[in-house]
């Protein structure tokens, strides 16, 4: 893969976006390489948490639109270019949700334009001091409707924050991302990767199916029409995991005092 690389140890997959000398920036062919990645993980038992992170001096700089027609060569027209190019990068963010792992983005230098749906669909964000979100739309002619983020933002921070973010084009450095509660935790610059690798290995020491049907319960709750819709939802995942072993072990540790070990059954 020449946009992306892949580094698998003991049940978390780290990604990396590999452009450094275009600050990361999406093409098509980094795109869909994500694309494969992420569908192959929604077949993974064995990858337990993923971590997501970008090469050099920076997350990523969102499309890479100067560095020619992103959505690469065809018969097409360049409105349908386009518009399958940015679909595209939304199927990423939509995947990113909707695989079973908790995600989580290793963040520093620039997070912007499709960089800032991508940070967000992932469920945790690690960030060193040199993390700024940006925010450029209205400024360039664009709304602020690209790749899920008007779904997203509003989701996390409110409708009112969202809109203040959006219409003034803001750049939020990490002190603010973090008093709107987009950050999981700040780390000494340079340390973000560690970070969320370290995060990971905690989540690791959780329940796998705990974790997965935790994430699937908080994705549907954002869309549930109702707390009844919710409550069926939540009743049907906590009964079946009293079949599980991995149960069992849950309850014999905390009564031993000691720390659980899991395996997935």
């Amino acid at each position: 893969m020449a946009g992306i690389k892949l580094d698998r140890r003991d049940g978390v997959l780290t990604i990396t976006l590999s452009r450094p000398e275009r600050l990361n920036a999406v093409d098509g062919a980094l795109t869909e390489e994500m694309l494969d990645v992420l569908g192959e993980l929604a077949r993974d038992p064995s990858t337990q948490v993923v971590v997501l992170t970008g090469e050099g001096r920076g997350f990523c700089s969102g499309m890479d639109i100067q560095g020619g027609d992103p959505g690469g060569e065809s018969t097409e027209g360049r409105v349908q270019r386009l518009y399958r190019s940015i679909a595209r990068g939304g199927e990423v963010t939509a995947r990113l949700r909707e695989i079973p792992q908790p995600v989580i983005a290793a963040l520093h230098g620039p997070v912007a334009g499709m960089g800032v749906s991508w940070a967000l669909a992932c469920d945790l964000r690690v960030a060193d001091p040199t993390t700024r979100f940006v925010v450029p739309f209205p400024d360039l002619g664009l709304s602020a409707g690209d790749c899920g983020l008007s779904w997203l933002l509003p989701r996390l921070v409110g409708p009112a924050r969202a809109a203040e973010i959006f219409y003034r084009a803001q750049r939020l450095d990490v002190t603010r991302a973090d008093a709107l509660g987009l950050i999981t935790e700040i780390t000494a610059e340079g340390a973000d990767l560690a970070g969320a690798q370290a995060l990971a290995d905690e989540l690791l020491a959780k329940s796998p199916y705990g974790l997965r049907r935790t994430k699937e319960l908080l994705n549907a709750s954002l869309d549930a029409p109702g707390l009844r819709r919710q409550l069926a939802a939540e009743t049907a995942v906590q009964t079946l995991a009293f079949f599980s072993e991995d149960l069992t072990e849950g309850m014999t540790a905390a009564l031993e005092k000691r720390r659980p070990e899991f395996k997935n059954r």
